[in-house]
């Protein structure tokens, strides 16, 4: 760490725990933890019920900070299952905690973000899942189309206590802060009125994980940069990118043992690979010969997986609600992935939501002859309507798919029952995904 300091004027570190305790910053900080709402930690007070008496609790927290008497709640544990089949644990912290570990990541985030990597994009400010991946997209084009892809083992749930103080204190002098920090880490977890206290790990989906997890990976972007490697790191999420497939395989093997022998991290071998960037998966996205960027197959899948969760065969909602549900997923689903370049990958998440509607619109007509009365009232010929409906022994994703049945509820008829659409330029709700946030 200590080539972070190099050429940089160390600013005063001393009284940060002040700032840190200071009633304007406790204001700051639960602005930004009302904005992102969340649920109640352990102790089981909401967000409207801190802010309904917001100034007492803030003099509270100011009172125990400078006080010495601040102790922090253990975290609710919650486990979130993977596509994979393993299982992601997060922690909720109470919402008083929440509030003390922004006012540190606010303070802190101003002495860390000038020293870190121009190639760290995770959780820091003007940075995001684009500015990685357009990086990620030079580099592709530049000719670097193997990637090492590195896969961290738990890395949130491994990480190594005393080597993160470690870290903190060659930076911040206050050896208040320092402590806050460790009274945080050694909070424990929650789990059904069970408290467990753990000597490695912080708790993902804390206000102040984010940042300590880019402190402990400066290390190895530090390292990759005194290789002269291209790389892009998004928190644990890192690819490297050389020439050759030999490179490639060398840089994995050399890398691997700085970040198991010196950062204390373990690297799933299984999981780590050497690849051309079309077979990669970095933040949903993969990047194809040329720099050309597509949605990943496993994103597609996801996708297509959530439209089934959303529009069930059998499902008994009204439209408008179903359609309203669909629209609020794919308004933040397309916010992100329209920065793929092949809109046919638009088209088909778009044909795979009527096509959910039209199945579900066959099953709910239980007898054939019930089927062949709405398409003819939907104006099809009945020669066609009753050829498909009853000669060809069409199940009902295949009859959804035929041309009576597309016909009777056409594109232009979602659009009218305000279903939408982006990947068309001449669809009416186009201009919409322009004003969306980024995920």
């Amino acid at each position: 760490m200590e080539q972070l300091t190099l050429g940089l004027e160390q600013p005063d570190t001393t009284r940060l725990f002040d700032e840190v305790a200071a009633l304007p910053i406790l204001k700051v900080a639960f602005k930004k933890v009302k904005k992102n709402r969340g649920t109640p930690g352990p102790d089981g007070q909401t967000i409207e019920a801190f802010a309904s008496e917001e100034d007492v609790h803030l003099e509270t927290l100011r009172s125990e900070l400078t006080g010495w008497t601040y102790q922090p709640g253990p975290v609710r544990r919650v486990v979130i299952p993977k596509p994979d089949g393993g299982e992601r644990l997060l922690g909720v912290p109470n919402v008083r905690d929440r509030v003390v570990q922004q006012a540190m990541k606010i303070v802190l985030e101003g002495l860390y973000e000038p020293i870190f990597s121009e190639h760290s994009h995770g959780f820091r400010p003007g940075r995001s899942q684009r500015t990685a991946l357009h990086e990620a997209q030079g580099y592709v084009r530049e000719g670097k189309e193997w990637v090492v892809d590195l896969d961290l083992e738990r890395f949130f749930d491994t990480v190594n206590h005393d080597r993160l103080i470690h870290l903190l204190r060659q930076r911040v002098e206050d050896k208040r802060i320092i402590r806050l920090i460790g009274l945080t880490l050694r909070s424990g977890v929650w789990t059904e009125g069970v408290v467990e206290h753990q000597q490695e790990g912080q708790p993902q989906g804390s206000p102040l994980s984010p940042l300590l997890s880019n402190i402990i990976l400066s290390e190895l972007d530090e390292e990759l940069e005194s290789r002269g490697l291209r790389f892009v790191r998004y928190a644990d999420d890192a690819n490297i990118f050389v020439g050759s497939e030999k490179a490639a395989k060398r840089v994995l093997e050399n890398v691997s043992k700085f970040i198991e022998k010196k950062l204390k991290l373990k690297v799933n071998r299984t999981k780590s690979q050497v690849a051309l960037s079309r077979g990669v998966k970095f933040l949903g996205m993969t990047i194809l010969a040329g720099g050309v960027m597509a949605i990943s197959a496993g994103a597609m899948s996801k996708a297509k997986a959530k439209l089934r969760e959303l529009v069930p065969r059998g499902g008994r909602a009204p439209l408008e609600v179903q359609i309203e549900a669909v629209n609020k997923w794919y308004r933040g689903w397309v916010g992100y992935y329209a920065m793929g370049e092949y809109p046919s990958q638009l088209k088909t998440i778009e044909a795979r939501m009527r096509a959910r509607f039209r199945v579900q619109f066959v099953k709910n007509h239980k007898r054939k002859k019930h089927l062949l009365r709405k398409l003819r009232a939907r104006g099809m010929r009945y020669g066609t309507a009753y050829r498909e409906v009853y000669t060809k022994n069409h199940g009902r994703w295949r009859l959804a798919h035929t041309m009576s049945v597309n016909q009777a509820w056409s594109i232009h008829w979602f659009d009218d029952q305000g279903l939408l659409t982006f990947s068309d330029e001449q669809r009416p709700h186009w201009q919409e995904i322009k004003a969306y946030p980024v995920l």
